[in-house]
């Protein structure tokens, strides 16, 4: 377990400056709450004429005591309109409260929608270098409590604090008109302690909370990994680790909650202890004046009932200032992601891509993900439109990297990328990406239906064509064979699918979306050798007529490319057609020559080598 000055320096490296921009957070709310700033006006107004129906019932009751004391011949009559004006005040409170509830929900309840929205949207924007070092389970319970929080402070500040200190106000007024001035310095003296004393304690336990959260996250992160990583777990047997590592921080989580908690008795008791003592004076003043018959019995109820109305709030007031203060520790860190900006932007002068040909062109291509460790070096060449070009090399050398590059997930960093003679730094990035489509070497699914996942390609295809992509694909008559045929749910990431049926949606996807420019990332490498050359054929077929990027490690599947790049520690060593790279006897024929003593290529792959040296 970690020691205390470990924790400090641990929480000192998480948590924002000490003020944490509160004010500014705040500040931040604003819009979410100004789209029904006519609403939110009415609670107010529902909100003043609750208080001032409450204030009004101690007033009312004091007049119903000294009407007692002071026996008239409308006796009878009197305390009777003033018990129906007390039941009236008393219901018109409850009525306003209620009004204020419901007018108010709409407001609350459409901000966090619309925070929530915000943040995802902003996640999305965020480039793909953040979601690889990301941490999904702490980013989960972050924007859970985060989007909470708006929630709880509109609830809070409309629903505690203003009713407060509008009452307070009422309560004021009412002792400054009515009573001594020591009646008032004592009342005002009391909250001043109070809120004094209040904030000390809770910016003090404010460390804990911080801390709290911290491990929080932290151990959901634990927990999360886990579960994703279910199968690795059992396959080294290493439940105990995985469970010793999340109960060891939900440890040091428990003793800041211990702290916490005992911090929290020691603000209460405080809180307790001055309130007592300021009721118990104002009640020695309050009898000391029916005594000395400067106040009347009924004053004496109507300073007990005020007080009490007042304090007892006041004592919630406390509980509501630190849940206030936690909502906006919680709501910095989805404000702090909001300002985070994304790596990729598009330019101001951004334009759309024109897309006429389909031509790529790499011209001397750098890029590094980080700068001690280079990855591209002078990559160049261009894929004329139509045209299919493949890249092979060894695990490592960038094959991957360079369709990255080419959806502009990351810039390069020396060099640039055409496509149609346009920059693509100077073309929008929707416009871009909607120009390509990809079969990636990891096929990742959403939880949904097969057939949600084969729409995704295009939203707005219909039935007809997504079951014609899915028969292109070869993988139809496997849906309709499923018990629940198209609507089966794939599980998360698709793991109740093989990996050579999750390839096969990715494939049927990138054909429904109908790009122009096509790139197959190791495309077929979770494919048997019988579906291979069915897809193979259906993937040239797709290939027709579009320009086209093979990625792959498995030379059989680019025989028939019209060129081959070989690509060694990030650098081109040879390029050329199949026949031609093998009479080189250079790089790609060892490779070939490894591949076929290893039993790599499929069956029919010679076929496709002699059909391929028939080309020019």
């Amino acid at each position: 377990m970690k020691t205390q000055g470990q924790m400090n320096r641990i929480f000192a490296t998480e948590r924002p400056h000490d003020d944490r921009r509160d004010w500014r957070n705040l500040r931040g709310m604003l819009p979410y709450l100004w789209e029904f700033r006519g609403r939110a006006a009415l609670a107010i107004g529902c909100l003043v004429l609750a208080k001032v129906a409450n204030v009004g019932v101690p007033l009312i009751l004091k007049d119903i005591v000294d009407a007692f004391q002071e026996p008239s011949a409308q006796m009878l009559i009197l305390p009777v309109s003033l018990l129906l004006a007390y039941g009236a005040l008393k219901l018109s409170a409850s009525l306003f409260n209620e009004l204020r509830d419901v007018v108010f929900a709409r407001v609350r309840y459409r901000a966090m929608r619309r925070l929530s929205t915000r943040v995802l949207e902003h996640l999305h924007r965020l480039s793909l270098r953040y979601h690889l070092e990301r941490q999904s389970g702490a980013v989960s319970r972050d924007l859970e409590r985060g989007t909470r929080s708006v929630s709880t402070i509109f609830n809070y500040l409309v629903f505690s604090v203003l009713p407060v200190a509008v009452e307070f106000g009422l309560v004021a007024a009412i002792m400054i008109g009515r009573y001594d001035p020591s009646f008032v310095l004592v009342t005002f003296g009391t909250v001043v302690v109070y809120f004094a004393f209040t904030f000390a304690i809770t910016e003090w336990r404010m460390d804990y909370r911080h801390r709290m959260n911290h491990l929080d996250s932290q151990a959901n992160t634990q927990a999360f990994d886990s579960l994703i990583n279910y199968e690795t777990v059992k396959y080294f047997g290493n439940e105990q680790l995985e469970l010793k590592r999340y109960d060891d921080t939900l440890a040091e989580w428990e003793e800041m909650a211990v702290a916490s908690q005992t911090s929290m008795s020691v603000l209460n008791f405080g809180q307790g202890a001055i309130i007592a003592i300021g009721v118990t004076l104002i009640m020695t003043l309050a009898a000391q004046g029916v005594v000395d018959g400067s106040l009347s019995v009924g004053d004496l109820v109507l300073v007990n009932a005020l007080m009490l109305q007042l304090f007892i709030p006041l004592g919630f007031l406390g509980i509501v200032y630190r849940q206030i203060k936690y909502a906006l520790a919680d709501m910095d860190l989805v404000f702090k992601l909001l300002e985070r900006r994304p790596e990729i932007q598009d330019r101001t002068e951004a334009k759309p891509l024109v897309l006429s040909e389909g031509a790529i062109r790499f011209e001397q291509v750098d890029f590094h993900y980080q700068p001690e460790r280079p990855i591209l070096h002078g990559i160049d060449f261009a894929i004329e439109p139509g045209q299919k070009l493949a890249v092979v090399g060894h695990s490592g050398a960038g094959k991957s990297t360079l369709s990255r590059l080419l959806f502009r997930f990351y810039e390069v960093t020396g060099g640039r990328i055409l496509i149609d003679g346009q920059d693509i730094r100077d073309v929008t990035q929707e416009s871009l990406r909607a120009a390509i489509g990809i079969v990636p070497q990891d096929t990742v699914l959403f939880n949904e239906s097969i057939y949600y996942n084969l729409a995704y390609g295009r939203p707005d295809a219909g039935r007809a064509e997504i079951e014609r992509a899915a028969e292109m694909a070869h993988i139809r008559t496997f849906i309709e064979s499923l018990p629940d045929g198209w609507n089966t749910v794939v599980g998360e990431r698709g793991l109740k699918l093989s990996g050579g049926e999750k390839q096969r949606v990715a494939i049927a996807r990138a054909i429904l979306k109908r790009p122009r420019i096509l790139i197959f990332d190791e495309a077929t490498s979770s494919l048997d050798s019988h579906t291979e050359q069915a897809i193979q054929q259906t993937l040239a077929e797709v290939a027709e007529n579009h320009t086209t990027l093979v990625i792959a490690h498995r030379l059989s599947t680019v025989v028939d490319a019209d060129r081959i790049l070989v690509l060694e520690q990030g650098r081109i060593r040879e390029q050329g057609r199949h026949r031609e790279l093998l009479e080189a006897g250079g790089h790609y024929a060892a490779m070939w020559e490894l591949q076929l003593r290893e039993g790599q290529m499929p069956v029919g792959s010679t076929d496709r080598q002699n059909s391929a040296d028939i080309g020019p």
